[in-house]
């Protein structure tokens, strides 16, 4: 079935293990978290370390190690995230991205814009603590 609005998997993957981690008050590792999610574990860590070179994230070596929050959970936002692993979320006046359009009046007229744009706004309102809460 088709979807406007569509998450990847690995920005499930970080969303939903940033809620995690942000629930515990120790050190968690990629094992615990990938059985939890019942995802794998290759994926997760690559994703986790993604998290972690845009300073979300802290990783703790060893046995005892794992990864904690690099900030308070209110001071990061869901898009913060999402961009992470996505890359900035455009909003283009075209669906296409076309510069020319064939027709007098886009078809859509800025639906995909707006949907976007509405998308952008309510991830940029939401902290991650407002999705730990949830939860």
């Amino acid at each position: 079935m088709a979807k406007l609005v569509h998450f990847s998997e690995a920005a499930s993957l970080a969303l939903h293990a940033m809620v995690l981690i942000a629930k515990t008050t120790n050190h968690i590792n990629v094992n615990s978290i990938a059985q939890e999610m019942g995802a794998s574990k290759n994926h997760l860590a690559k994703v986790l370390q993604q998290l972690v070179k845009h300073n979300f994230l802290k990783s703790v070596r060893g046995p005892s190690g794992g990864f904690v929050l690099s900030k308070p959970a209110d001071q990061i936002t869901i898009l913060e995230i999402y961009e992470a692993i996505e890359g900035k979320i455009d909003l283009p006046e075209c669906p296409l991205d076309r510069k020319i359009c064939p027709f007098d009046k886009c078809l859509v007229d800025g639906l995909v814009r707006d949907v976007t744009a509405q998308f952008k706004k309510y991830f940029q309102e939401q902290s991650l603590e407002d999705f730990v809460t949830r939860s």
